[in-house]
C-alpha cells in the first residue's frame, strides 16, 4: 500500500475531455466519427488530458491504456507510433479514458493486473493493487530468510506467513525467489483469498501456498514460523479527506486502520511474537510518519535488531525486527 499520502488533485473535466470521453465529437478530441488518429496522436491528446485532469502517471496511463486497447504490447506502441488506430479501437480506448479520467478507476482495476516484482497478478476491487514500494518488504523478506537460513542448522523448511495477504503479491513473489520455502497466507476477505488463489494459479505456485480465512493470527492460532510478513492497513480515517481518488475503487478494510493508521499494526506488533520461533524475523510496511512510533511499540513488545528499510524514494516504508533467542 503507499502513495496514500499524496493529496487528492482533481480537476474538473475540461472541453477536450467531453470531446474525447463523449459520443459528440469535435476535432480536437478523437470522439467516434472523427478523422483517422495515429497511435502518437493518441498518446499525446491523452497525457495531455489526463494531466490537466490531475492525474500524476498521465503519460504512462496513457500508453498502458492504449496498448490494452490495441491488444498490444506497450513497446509496439512506439514501433508502430504512425499507424492509424481503427474506429473500434479507438471506441475501446475512449471507454477507458472516460473511466480513468471522470471515475478515477485504477489503471490495475481497468487492465485487471497488476505487474509486480516482475510478475504479474490479477486485480479486482476486492484486493489493495500491489504498489512498487511494496517491494521493499520482498527484499526485506529475502535477506532474512538468507540469514536466518545461514544462521541455522535445522533441516526443516524455512516457514514464512504473510498476514493479510490480498492479490497474494507479496507470498507469491517470495515463493518464487524461494522455492523450499513453505508460506502460509492469511486474509480476513474470501474474495481476496479467492484472487489470491487465481494468482497462485496463474504463477504455477498454488500447491506452494496455503490460504487460510480469518483475523489476522487467527487461522494460525497454534504455530510458529521463521519469517512474518504484513502489508496491513494504515492509512489514518483522520486523512481520509486528503487521500486520492483512486482509493475509492479499493477495499476500505484493507486501508484504513483506525483514527491514526496504527490500529492493526499494534495487533500485529503484540501478538506476533507468539508466532515466531526464537530468532524469527517481523517485517511491517507503514506509511514513513509512523517508523518512529511503530519502533516503539516493537521495542515495548520486546522485540530486538530492529532496523528499517526504505524505498527507491528514500522514505522509511518497512520497519523490522527479531524475535529473541531465548
Amino acid at each position: 500500500m503507499n502513495r496514500v499520502s499524496d493529496q487528492m488533485r482533481i480537476s474538473p473535466v475540461g472541453k477536450a475531455g467531453k470531446d474525447l470521453c463523449g459520443m459528440t465529437g469535435s476535432a480536437r478530441g478523437p470522439a467516434a466519427g472523427d478523422k483517422t488518429w495515429t497511435v502518437l496522436e493518441l498518446l499525446k491528446w491523452t497525457t495531455d488530458y489526463f494531466s490537466r485532469s490531475g492525474i500524476d502517471s498521465a503519460r504512462l496511463d496513457a500508453e498502458l491504456l492504449l496498448a490494452h486497447a490495441l491488444e498490444t504490447e506497450r513497446l509496439r506502441l512506439y514501433i508502430d507510433y504512425e499507424k492509424p488506430v481503427l474506429p473500434e479501437e479507438r471506441d475501446r480506448y475512449r471507454a477507458l479514458v472516460q473511466r480513468r479520467a471522470r471515475e478515477r478507476v485504477p489503471v490495475s482495476q481497468l487492465l485487471g493486473v497488476r505487474e509486480f516484482w516482475s510478475l504479474t497478478f490479477e486485480v479486482t476491487r476486492d484486493v489493495l493493487t500491489p504498489r512498487p514500494e511494496t517491494e521493499t518488504l520482498v527484499e526485506f523478506a529475502l535477506s532474512k530468510a538468507v540469514a536466518v537460513a545461514q544462521d541455522s542448522d535445522s533441516v526443516s523448511p524455512f516457514r514464512i506467513l504473510d498476514v493479510g495477504t490480498g492479490s497474494g503479491a507479496i507470498a507469491l513473489s517470495l515463493a518464487s525467489e524461494l522455492p523450499l520455502a513453505q508460506i502460509t497466507a492469511t486474509d480476513l476477505s474470501k474474495p481476496a483469498l479467492q484472487i489470491a488463489a487465481a494468482n497462485a494459479d496463474r504463477l504455477h505456485t498454488r500447491e506452494r501456498l496455503r490460504l487460510l480465512e480469518g483475523d489476522l493470527f487467527q487461522p494460525v492460532a497454534s504455530e510458529r514460523f521463521d519469517l512474518i510478513v504484513s502489508n496491513p492497513p494504515y492509512v489514518a480515517r483522520a486523512d481520509i479527506g486528503s487521500c486520492p481518488p483512486e482509493l475509492s475503487h479499493e477495499p476500505e478494510m484493507a486501508l484504513f486502520a483506525g483514527q491514526d493508521g496504527l490500529e492493526v499494526i499494534r495487533r500485529l506488533v503484540a501478538e506476533a511474537g507468539d508466532h515466531l520461533s526464537p530468532g524469527g524475523w517481523l517485517g511491517i510496511e507503514l506509511s514513513p510518519e509512523q517508523t518512529e512510533r511503530v519502533e516503539e511499540e516493537l521495542v515495548q513488545a520486546g522485540f530486538v535488531d530492529v532496523e528499517r528499510r526504505f524505498d527507491l524514494a528514500s522514505r522509511p516504508r518497512v520497519v523490522g525486527a527479531r524475535w529473541p533467542m531465548k
